[in-house]
């Protein structure tokens, strides 16, 4: 059973509780009841100064090191969050056809800062990107690298491309979004590597600029990613050795957050410990590093509001009954992912109550929370899913014909609308009725 966090300040957050008795929580200058009353619920929201603020630690982590940091798109794909982050400098890593149009939508420039990541690009996709002049393309397999070349020659054209390689490193994370062992269907062999960049060096269609990994997601140890670009860094130089000088090395992104409010949590700390793993392993490599971070720069800046429908008993189990639901946010569901759920009003008086906090979805694995100690809730009352802003709205569904929630973006006094909740006008717009 999780304890109820007593104490009045959200650590790591930009989401706390205003007011002279501190009781109103708020994104930044932003009571969240007051957008609740304004967008309606479910609500996700985003505070553009917490997405600002991990920027720049990042950037000021990786001080001194050629670096550009390249924006996992699939963390959350919004198109204004998008235009924020490039605004900044910041590119993007995509890993479809259609992460490139928002990147395009969002922000034309930013293409030229963009990596093609993913096993499964098409050929549409290739020549989509090849047209919109990408950094690279992040390549997993031999075949692919066929692919791409035999689209380069059509297009006549050379594609810029790195291989992502598979270094076998163990990470310790949930198996679904591990991918650097032998077991995942994730990039190519260390020792295929070498003679894949041997034939791209040959190839007139294809320019070898670089070299990817990635081994997971949501890691909060820097060991494991240190171990990983040494063993990058000593392909590299051997490629050297050949004649092949590769001027980037994308180290992926994965680097994790606590979603606990009772574990303590230094994001720059973190922060520091990965850089100084990843500066360690570079070596004296002269080139550019590349790092894909997502979760680590938008999950704190977001959360998912909702409404208490009902309170309900049943037995011994007591359930309150949220307006989402896992079709709105499935990592509960999907990954037994802990989000700590507090009140959008606090009242110290309240007494905690053992419940499980759960959506109308017609699933009984649609759960935020169970056996979760919470402040007594009654029907009306809004509460607050944190750390919601990553893999939340951009693995979200329609499933029972739900309409998707709207998006609002909190910048100090002013909020946004950023995508206006789904109709079922919009639900049923691409179907087609049997005469």
């Amino acid at each position: 059973m999780n304890p109820v966090i007593p104490a009045r300040k959200i650590p790591a957050r930009n989401f706390q509780y205003r007011g002279k008795q501190e009781t109103d929580l708020a994104c930044e200058g932003v009571s969240l009841a007051r957008l609740a009353r304004v967008y309606g619920t479910p609500l996700y929201v985003y505070s553009a100064t917490a997405i600002r603020e991990r920027v720049q630690m990042f950037n000021e982590a990786f001080a001194g090191v050629r670096h550009a940091l390249c924006y996992s798109i699939k963390a959350n794909s919004n198109l204004s969050i998008l235009r924020l982050l490039a605004g900044m400098g910041v590119g993007f890593d995509i890993v479809s056809g259609g992460e490139l149009e928002r990147a395009r939508r969002a922000a034309k420039k930013s293409l030229r800062r963009i990596v093609f990541s993913g096993v499964g690009k098409t050929a549409a996709e290739m020549d989509a990107a090849l047209a919109a002049d990408i950094l690279m393309f992040n390549v997993e397999s031999a075949a692919e690298m066929e692919l791409l070349e035999a689209r380069a020659r059509h297009l006549r054209q050379r594609a810029p491309m790195a291989l992502r390689v598979n270094p076998d490193v163990f990470a310790e994370t949930h198996p679904y979004i591990s991918t650097g062992l032998h077991e995942h269907k994730f990039g190519v062999a260390m020792a295929e590597a070498r003679a894949l960049y041997r034939r791209a060096a040959r190839s007139k269609h294809l320019l070898p600029v670089g070299i990817s990994v990635h081994i997971g997601s949501q890691i909060q140890n820097a060991a494991p990613f240190g171990q990983a670009l040494q063993r990058v860094r000593e392909l590299v130089a051997d490629l050297a050795a050949e004649g092949i000088r590769l001027q980037y090395i994308d180290a992926g992104g994965g680097l994790g957050i606590s979603y606990k409010l009772e574990e303590p949590f230094d994001p720059s700390t973190l922060l520091e410990r990965y850089a100084h793993a990843m500066r360690s392993a570079l070596g004296d490599f002269d080139g550019e590093l590349l790092l894909e971070p997502g979760r680590f720069l938008i999950a704190q800046a977001g959360a998912l509001v909702a409404q208490v429908l009902y309170v309900k008993k049943n037995g011994s189990k007591t359930f309150v009954v949220t307006d989402a639901g896992m079709n709105d946010l499935i990592r509960p569901a999907l990954y037994q992912a802990h989000h700590a759920i507090v009140p959008l009003r606090r009242n110290p008086k309240n007494q905690a109550t053992v419940v499980d906090v759960v959506g109308p979805v017609c699933e009984s694995g649609d759960f935020f929370a169970r056996d979760r100690a919470m402040p007594e809730l009654v029907a009306g009352d809004g509460v607050a899913i944190l750390d919601a802003g990553a893999y939340g709205m951009s693995l979200s569904s329609n499933y029972n014909s739900r309409p998707r929630a709207a998006e609002v973006l909190v910048d100090g006094s002013r909020h946004t609308l950023i995508r206006r909740r789904e109709t079922m006008r919009d639900l049923l717009a691409a179907e087609m009725l049997l005469r």
